[in-house]
């Protein structure tokens, strides 16, 4: 074949050579910024990493599965989001340390120091959230912060502070636009539909005696708040059970409702998003012999099986439709955090705000 006669890549139209990039592995992307300049200028280009997540979303899937000891003895993983992973060093100390990492592009932002910080974690509850706001296309962590001693539960409202990825600063949502209310003990919220979705509670304004449970909302977009009704949950005890929320069908949210005092682990769904009357108990999880614990719900997989933490410490995947289960041959350790994740490009582009390489 004569030189006349041979293909170069630079004579390929710009919109072939972008789909064929999209269509890469993440490290061969990275690779062909060094190939050529058009090849660089194509990647760099702002629609490039967007575009590629769209696809990485439609046709690539991940189960990511951490623990306390393979991270790091001090951080743990807040959550996952268009590959990018919200680390937190609040697990066994206290130093008020957040990462943004994504671990395809080995580059991390470390976040500074919140406005609101405190020494004696025991006297606050504390949860730390982490999404995307597609209406600014931004990324943002949400840092709640209430009184753990609150006998009345109606004087005080929740520190709320957002660090958006852009600015690459804090900022204190304002006072009165939080609810008063305490939230409940959790890990961390639930990101579904562009919001962040925690337990709070306050006093029935008409029993004294009676705490009312609900979810509470905070809107990445707006940045208001609104609340949806729990389930009736007979009994409730806030001494003894445990409740979680997680992410459902990629676009509602679900309840773990655990009592190991009286041995039941009940899992609710709510079928139609912000629909209250939808709440649907799904299964219930019963153990009469009080010396054997229940499994730990750690949330569900994209095709909405529910992933459980056993007795043996392996994890197991449970169709909630027919009941099957399946070993994912995973054993965990002391802490164990199950997600979603799709490989993406984001903080490729943010040298400038910061990003380190790693």
């Amino acid at each position: 074949m004569s030189d006349n006669a041979k293909v170069s890549w630079d004579s390929l139209p710009v919109e072939i050579v972008t789909q064929i990039l999209l269509r890469l592995p993440i490290k061969s992307i990275i690779i062909s910024t060094s190939v050529c300049k058009t090849w660089k200028s194509i990647i760099q280009n702002p629609t490039f990493i967007p575009t590629h997540l769209h696809h990485s979303t439609t046709t690539n899937h991940l189960l990511l599965f951490s623990n306390l000891l393979s991270i790091n003895p001090i951080f743990r993983v807040v959550a996952t989001c268009n590959g990018l992973v919200c680390l937190s060093d609040d697990r066994l100390e206290y130093t008020n340390q957040y990462y943004l990492w994504n671990p395809c592009v080995r580059k991390y932002v470390k976040l500074p120091y919140p406005n609101f910080s405190f020494k004696n974690r025991d006297e606050f509850i504390h949860s730390i959230g982490f999404g995307f706001d597609p209406k600014t296309n931004d990324y943002k962590v949400v840092r709640m912060v209430s009184l753990r001693d609150d006998p009345d539960c109606r004087k005080d409202r929740p520190t709320v502070e957002v660090y958006t990825l852009s600015t690459g600063e804090w900022r204190t949502v304002t006072p009165v636009l939080s609810p008063i209310c305490i939230l409940h003990e959790c890990e961390t919220p639930a990101f579904v539909n562009g919001a962040l979705h925690w337990i709070g509670f306050r006093r029935n304004e008409y029993d004294d005696y009676q705490l009312r449970y609900f979810v509470l909302v905070f809107n990445l977009g707006d940045e208001v708040f609104h609340e949806i009704s729990l389930p009736e949950l007979p009994e409730y005890n806030p001494n003894q059970d445990s409740s979680e929320l997680s992410v459902v069908n990629r676009n509602s949210i679900a309840l773990f409702h655990e009592n190991c005092f009286r041995g039941f682990l009940d899992i609710w769904v709510m079928k139609e998003y912000g629909v209250a009357s939808s709440w649907t108990k799904v299964f219930t999880f019963t153990e009469h012999n009080p010396e054997v614990d229940l499994p730990l719900a750690l949330g569900f997989r994209r095709n909405s099986e529910l992933v459980l933490e056993m007795q043996s410490l392996q994890l197991i995947s449970l169709d909630l439709g027919n009941q099957n289960m399946k070993d994912l041959g995973i054993n965990t350790y002391s802490y164990t955090f199950v997600g979603s994740y799709v490989e993406s490009l984001v903080l490729l582009d943010k040298a400038a705000n910061g990003a380190v390489t790693n």
